[in-house]
């Protein structure tokens, strides 16, 4: 079978070549491309790429126009990957890199999945996005419950690929412009979503990388409008009676009081919150802003909204997640995940 691996990077130059050396392994073929896409500020990052010997053939693409998204979508439409029939998408700055989730992430692919991601276990005191919105939402309108939906590491067959490209260009231009950002991730599993199944790889350790919490707002108003744009799309379907509570592994963690303090006074360092933002408890909130967009509300209007809400949600988990245990906190996870699912399917319940 012929892959691909598409290397999104801005300054890592520390963990590019570690990076490529476990793709390049986790290939176990020869035929293979590795696609470097790059947007740093300095040349360190594609060096070390470029100085790094693999047996695949190598693709740096360099002065990309900054955003992660834009430098995947840039990648994938490279000639050397438009006939392949598996797409490898990792992470650059991830430290410790295990060639065993990268060919297990292309196996699930050669298998027959449209796309398969990597399911890690996350930090209580991360994964923010992805426990209290994205897992959620997506699970409650598509029936695909994904643990990690914004991991950054994932495989797609050639059809899931051909159906992002063509997706990408009728979407409106300000959903587009998130795309090209940190929206790229739900894009791409919501695009695939459409053409085939869906398939998680489980990882036994957390995920060592960089801290997203710093870019908080950049993400979350990168992603949440693809998110509530594109799950609009879908008619959510009861689940079958009975069902498994979402399982949410929730690794442990001492979190020093003062970084906790700091986590907490930056995230409200992004008001001013307008006036009866917490009268709903969440879920409540992210039900009622994916409803919105599904009436015809602009998506990044609709996340606009939702922002606040957000915040205090994340607020709430932090300073009283410091006292919880490792089971109250992913039975606090899942009671939410159950409970938007809910809301979803009952309009009253979004209000």
């Amino acid at each position: 079978m012929n892959t691909a691996a598409i290397l999104p990077s801005r300054n890592e130059p520390t963990t590019i070549a570690a990076v490529t050396r476990a793709v390049d392994t986790a290939f176990g073929e020869t035929g293979a491309v590795i696609v470097h896409a790059d947007s740093s500020d300095a040349p360190a990052t594609a060096e070390h790429f470029a100085a790094t010997a693999t047996r695949a053939a190598k693709v740096p693409l360099t002065g990309l126009v900054r955003g992660k998204g834009a430098q995947i979508l840039a990648a994938a439409r490279r000639p050397e990957i438009a006939a392949l029939d598996a797409v490898l998408i990792a992470d650059t700055d991830t430290q410790g890199p295990d060639p065993a989730v990268y060919a297990a992430l292309l196996d699930r692919v050669r298998g027959g999945a449209a796309v398969a991601v990597a399911d890690y276990p996350r930090y209580w005191d991360e994964a923010n996005l992805t426990n209290h919105l994205a897992r959620p939402l997506i699970a409650a309108v598509t029936g695909h419950d994904v643990p990690q939906p914004l991991a950054g590491d994932l495989a797609l067959s050639r059809a899931a690929m051909a159906a992002a490209l063509r997706a990408v260009e009728v979407l409106p231009a300000q959903v587009s412009a998130c795309v090209d950002g940190y929206g790229i991730d739900a894009f791409l599993l919501l695009s695939a979503a459409t053409v085939g199944p869906v398939v998680s790889v489980r990882v036994d350790g957390p995920k060592r990388h960089a801290g997203s919490f710093p870019h908080l707002p950049a993400i979350y108003h990168q992603a949440v409008p693809v998110l509530l744009h594109l799950t609009a799309t879908w008619n959510p379907q009861p689940g079958p009676a009975g069902r498994a509570q979402a399982l949410y592994r929730v690794a442990d963690r001492p979190v020093e009081p003062d970084r906790l303090r700091t986590m907490v006074t930056t995230l409200a360092g992004f008001g001013p919150y307008p006036a009866g933002y917490d009268d709903h408890a969440w879920p409540l909130p992210a039900a009622g802003a994916w409803r919105a967009v599904k009436s015809a509300t602009p998506a990044l209007e609709a996340a606009r909204r939702l922002w606040p809400h957000y915040l205090k949600r994340v607020t709430d988990w932090l300073t009283g997640g410091q006292h919880a245990s490792t089971r109250q906190r992913a039975e606090r996870l899942a009671a939410a995940h159950a409970r938007l699912h809910t809301a979803v399917l009952t309009p009253a319940g979004a209000s």
